[in-house]
This record gives C-alpha cells, sequence and structure tokens, in this order.
C-alpha cells in the first residue's frame, strides 16, 4: 500500500538526506527526479534557488549544482529537472542509477535568483533548453499565489519535442489570462506542424513576443552565448540592465566581483594553508587557491561550479588574509561573518581555516 503519510510541521534541512521518490522523463534527455525528506520535513525556499547534490560516482563523489524546478508553494516534494550534456559525468550517473528508495546528500537551498528578492508588477522570463526550470518554478509560485500574474514567458528550444514543461505551462496558462507563453525553435519536428515562432533570438523577435519589454523586470538562464545575445539585445534598444537578472552554472556572468588592485597573488611568493579541524599544514603559492591546495593534501571540500557561482566550497577562515575574486557564491554577511569560497580564494601567506 502506497499510502501518503502526513507532512510533518517542520522544514526540511541539509543535514537531512534527500530520498528520491520518483523520476519523470521531460523531453529527450531531459529528465525530473522527484525528492521527499525521510522524515515528512516540507521544503521551503525561494522559486529559483539552487541546491547540491552529493552524487556517488566511481571514482570518489561529486558534487553538482541544479536549480529547483518545483515550487515551495507545493512543499511536500522537490524536484530537479536536468539535461544529460555531452560527456556529462554527474547527470550521466543520474539518468542510469538514480532510483526510487535512493538518498543523496545535499546542501542548499541557495541562490538569489528569485522574484522574491526582484519583486514587479510584470515580468519577462526568458530560457533556452534546461534554463526553462527556475523560470518553472517561478512561473507556478506566482500562479499558486491565485493573485493576477503578468508573465511573458519566453522559451527557446531546437526543435518542439525539446520544450521542457510545455504541456505542464500550457495548463497553467489556460486558467489565468496573466500568463503567456511564447514557444521559440530553430526547426520543427518531422511530421508535425509548427505554428509559432521560428528562428533565433534576437532584437527583432524580442519586440513580438514581447513588445512591452522596457515595462518588464526580465530573468534570463540559459547556456552563456544565448545569455549574451539576450543582453545584447537587451542593451541594444535602451533597457535598463539593472532590471535584468540571470543564472548560470556554466560560466562567469558579466559584472562579476573586480580582483582587488592592492594585494594581487604572485606565484613566486610562498604561503601555507593550515586545515584546522584535520590537523594539516601545506605550503603553497599564492597563486594556488585554498581548494586545490586541500585536494593536494587528500582533504576533502565539497564544491560544484569552481567559479565562485555556487556557494557550495563556503568554508570559514580562521586567521590569514585571502584574495578571493567571486561570482556571487557568497553574501556580504557571509564574508563579514569570516567565511570564504575555497574554489577562487588564494592565500596571501599564512592562512588558516575550518576544515
Amino acid at each position: 500500500m502506497n499510502a501518503q503519510a502526513r507532512p510533518g510541521l517542520r522544514f526540511w534541512s541539509d543535514t537531512e538526506p534527500l530520498e528520491c521518490v520518483a523520476t519523470l522523463p521531460e523531453a529527450p534527455n531531459v529528465m525530473t527526479f522527484c525528492f521527499q525528506a525521510p522524515s515528512g520535513a516540507l521544503f521551503g525556499h525561494d522559486p529559483g534557488q539552487f541546491i547540491t547534490l552529493e552524487l556517488p560516482v566511481p571514482g570518489g563523489a561529486l558534487w553538482r549544482t541544479y536549480t529547483i524546478s518545483s515550487s515551495p508553494t507545493r512543499p511536500t516534494s522537490l524536484t530537479i529537472t536536468v539535461k544529460a550534456q555531452p560527456g556529462s559525468v554527474g547527470t550521466r550517473w543520474m539518468f542510469d542509477h538514480l532510483r526510487p528508495g535512493m538518498r543523496l546528500k545535499a546542501t542548499g537551498p541557495a541562490g538569489r535568483f528569485s522574484t522574491v528578492h526582484h519583486p514587479a508588477e510584470k515580468y519577462l522570463f526568458i530560457s533556452a533548453g534546461s534554463g526553462i526550470t527556475p523560470m518553472m518554478a517561478m512561473t507556478t509560485a506566482i500562479y499558486d499565489s491565485g493573485r493576477p500574474a503578468d508573465i511573458v514567458f519566453v522559451n527557446c528550444a531546437r526543435r518542439p519535442s525539446e520544450i521542457i514543461f510545455r504541456e505542464r505551462l500550457e495548463q497553467m496558462a489556460s486558467r489565468t489570462e496573466g500568463i503567456a507563453l511564447k514557444w521559440v525553435v530553430e526547426g520543427k519536428d518531422p511530421y508535425r506542424p509548427w505554428t509559432g515562432f521560428q528562428g533565433m533570438f534576437n532584437q527583432l523577435m524580442l519586440g513580438l513576443v514581447a513588445p512591452d519589454y522596457l515595462e518588464r523586470e526580465v530573468f534570463c538562464c540559459g547556456p552563456e552565448p544565448f545569455m549574451g545575445a539576450v543582453r545584447d539585445a537587451l542593451s541594444g534598444l535602451g533597457f535598463a540592465m539593472d532590471r535584468y537578472h540571470q543564472e548560470s552554472f556554466g560560466a562567469p556572468p558579466p559584472g562579476a566581483e573586480p580582483a582587488p588592485v592592492d594585494a594581487v597573488p604572485h606565484a613566486g611568493q610562498a604561503a601555507e594553508v593550515t586545515f584546522a579541524a584535520s590537523g594539516v599544514t601545506r605550503p603553497c603559492a599564492q597563486t594556488d587557491t585554498i581548494l586545490a591546495v586541500a585536494r593536494a593534501a587528500g582533504l576533502n571540500i565539497p564544491s560544484g561550479c569552481s567559479m565562485g557561482i555556487c556557494g557550495t566550497c563556503r568554508i570559514r577562515k580562521l586567521s590569514g588574509q585571502v584574495h578571493m575574486v567571486h561570482n556571487g557564491g557568497i553574501t556580504d554577511d557571509d564574508i563579514a561573518d569570516g567565511y570564504i569560497l575555497a574554489c577562487c580564494s588564494k592565500p596571501m601567506g599564512a592562512v588558516a581555516v575550518e576544515v
């Protein structure tokens, strides 16, 4: 008997593993994995946030960061929707081995790519491929609120059959006038007519799908070349770019924190890192990252993007100075509390960390 247990009136934290309870094929090479808390706890997060999973791949644990595709308005489960890219290791392991009943360690949720942090009366969501996942979460949250919505939802795909969440989004759009779906495809599917937009996203396409784009808060997610094209289209048309927000784990976003000019690491300068909890001290160069020194010493610091975006490798610095150039994966409050990102922090002399 597969009875639904009454959820516990508390929220999940990453001290508890996630249990896979279902898998759902979405499109070619795209799968949704549904998780619940073994304790029955509910999930509380901002729509658009991400989570980092520890995947037990052959050769050792691998950390990968995925956007949560479910909405916190449906808190009894948490889903991620992933696309297996050519050469992927972690995602391919999930496709081949992750099954209902298995449990994974996870950290998070984290991230500020959310309508919660950028409230507006009118939104323009632009995505490509699996970049649709945070847009799905945010749209679902707005839809579930029952309040009037004004969302232009643009998703670009190679073919109509590769549009992720198409049926579920169309169902929501059919129940409210406030969600306008605009599918853009490069090519048609064989033997099936296509009456939507066809071509590449550009300034002309932007004007067609959202004539009032200047009035909207824009969220964009997808491959870096795609987001670059969206940024160029918007800025070229005079859009106020402080109302543009993007999310990507594939490459550092524009406007990344500039490198401090008063203390730059030098390859010829010696440094050392002490890992206090492990009782290990290792000499290194100032140009080595804390993460690289830890790995060379055989120590395990979880990491995801390795570019200062996801925040998975956040650790506390106990003493010393580091040179840290990140891409939004850590907050000013975290830094004030003594935290650093191991993947993009370099020791400027003797440094001790809580590892």
